[in-house]
């Protein structure tokens, strides 16, 4: 399995990151051509070596032509999706202006529809996070492990005015992340650097049992009286874990008043919007009356906007939030071939050393259409070709 641990031990920013990222070896000249596809006015990536603290680092700019205007999250995916990147790229980015959207909505007691991007929405970070969104698809990892954050302490300017750090927006975004004891005097994680992070990583930690093969460092504009870097190490998983821990938000309602089509709506726009699961069972509620017990497991950085498409879809006045640790096999997608064509499928790592093969739904039943053959054929012949036989 490939993996990727961010070191935060100065924090985290947009530049940062990609920095990070081009000196771990993605191609600076596929994500420029990424971002000359937004259409942004004379935006280009500078890349230049620095000492920070006596360490090298990549220090990366974004420059381009002076500009007055902020931008809604709206005409940010327009932006992204006029251009010219993959769909997976396409995705990562707007999941994480999502997630900007969602944090400063909630400081600031409006709608996503509504928020007015200030800095988040200036030219250079849009680069930043469309640009971290390229090269993270180039990357190619399959899981993200993060430290601890810091986030600075003081005080920062931003367009509201002045603000403790961490920044409002900054703070909401690192909700259910550890954060890193820190007495820095300054803002060393920004709202920018936080949604990556919070879009991106799937666990929190010490660095995990690895095999390295490529080391990124991404320098910060300003000097501390420690090197101010991202350290991104690159590399693959020298053994793989039966099981890994993690949390996630559980969310919770019963529904005694809702009709079976509004909760089949809610379901689908809960599976869309990124929840990891989402199951309804059948309640007796009071005074006899039949209900419905809604649940959704979800990321903690996706639980405030799943819990707001539960308020709009459902007739509910409240829901039930706890944070529960999870354990979760090892896994990775495997390709097998069968008389009909490719199956997709998982392989999980059980804990004896056994592997178990699951081929995806969707797969074998584009394969059983298009052939005429019965679902159940097409699913047992994946499962025969994975075991060799």
């Amino acid at each position: 399995m490939r993996i990727a641990y961010l070191d935060c031990a100065s924090g985290v920013s947009g530049d940062m990151m990609l920095g990070a990222l081009i000196d771990a070896g993605v191609e600076l000249a596929a994500v420029q051509a990424g971002i000359d596809s937004l259409k942004l006015p004379s935006c280009r990536l500078a890349c230049e070596e620095v000492k920070k603290q006596e360490f090298r680092a990549l220090q990366l700019t974004v420059q381009h032509e002076p500009e007055h205007s902020h931008r809604h999250l709206h005409n940010i995916v327009e932006l992204i999706e006029g251009s010219t990147l993959t769909d997976s790229q396409r995705d990562l980015a707007q999941q994480i202006f999502r997630h900007l959207a969602e944090a400063e909505a909630k400081v600031h007691g409006t709608s996503v529809e509504k928020v007015h991007f200030h800095e988040v929405g200036a030219i250079d970070s849009i680069a930043d996070i469309v640009g971290s969104a390229i090269a993270w698809d180039m990357l190619g990892v399959d899981r993200v492990v993060c430290s601890p954050v810091p986030t600075g302490t003081g005080f920062v300017e931003i367009a509201h005015g002045r603000c403790a750090i961490p920044a409002p927006a900054t703070g909401e975004l690192l909700r259910g992340i550890p954060l890193a004891a820190s007495d820095v005097e300054g803002e060393l994680t920004t709202p920018t650097g936080a949604a990556i992070v919070a879009t991106l990583a799937s666990e929190f930690g010490p660095l995990p049992a690895m095999t390295v093969e490529s080391i990124g460092y991404g320098a910060g504009q300003k000097d501390f009286k420690h090197p101010n870097l991202l350290r991104l190490l690159v590399g693959e998983c020298q053994a793989q874990p039966t099981a890994t821990t993690d949390a996630v938000v559980l969310l919770e309602t019963n529904l005694d008043d809702a009709t079976g089509e509004m909760v089949g709506h809610c379901t689908k726009l809960l599976w869309k919007a990124g929840a990891l699961d989402v199951t309804t069972s059948s309640l007796q509620m009071k005074k006899g009356r039949p209900g419905v017990l809604l649940c959704v497991q979800c990321r903690p950085a996706d639980a405030e906007s799943l819990a707001q498409i539960v308020f709009r879809e459902t007739t509910t006045l409240g829901l039930r939030r706890s944070t529960r640790e999870r354990l979760t096999l090892s896994r990775r997608m495997v390709t097998v071939e069968t008389s009909w064509g490719n199956v997709d499928g998982i392989a999980a790592n059980l804990p004896d050393g056994t592997v178990r093969f699951s081929p995806e739904y969707n797969s074998c039943s584009q394969i059983a259409d298009k052939n005429q053959v019965p679902l159940a054929e097409v699913d047992a012949a994946a499962r025969r070709a994975f075991a060799g036989l």
